[in-house]
């Protein structure tokens, strides 16, 4: 696909420290088997102006691992043109960009602190909600009373406080 676009210079990326280092020549390829790829990749490699082999680690190269299973999993359509994705590594994660603040909005526990004041649940919470609500307030509570005392057994003035 390369040499069909008249690609000059040439970035591998791979995930075997093993087949980066035979391909740049560092370490021999005694494999049988990988000798004719070895042979191969060296003939390609003459077709471009500069070629450069760069190993990554497999816990860094999380995204090629997807998309190569990805990949494996669909049928190829023969002859047919697929167009090259393009990703974009952006600052932080594509669901922050989606999410827009609602003004003067109350925050994400206040049906959780109005709970533990006055057991009181929010007027349209559905059944799943009063449960969420139930389960995080006994979280708080039981959390509250682990830190009221401390190893000795004495009071601890910084307990949770719900007010």
């Amino acid at each position: 696909m390369a040499i069909d676009q008249n690609v000059e210079e040439l970035l591998i990326m791979g995930d075997s420290d093993l087949i980066i280092r035979q391909a740049q020549g560092e370490w021999e390829t005694r494999n049988v088997k990988l000798i004719p790829y070895k042979k191969h990749v060296e003939d390609l490699s003459k077709r471009f102006k500069s070629i450069e082999f760069r190993y990554i680690p497999r816990c860094h190269n999380e995204l090629a691992d997807a998309l190569a299973t990805l990949s494996s999993m669909l049928p190829y359509p023969g002859n047919a043109h697929i167009d090259p994705l393009e990703i974009q590594i952006r600052e932080r994660h594509g669901y922050c960009n989606t999410i827009e603040a609602a003004p003067n909005t109350q925050p994400w526990y206040h049906d959780i602190k109005k709970f533990l004041k006055t057991q009181e649940y929010p007027e349209q919470a559905s059944g799943d909600q009063k449960r969420t609500i139930r389960r995080h307030a006994s979280a708080i509570q039981s959390n509250s009373a682990r830190s009221r005392c401390n190893q000795n057994g004495k009071r601890n003035v910084q307990a949770l406080e719900i007010a």
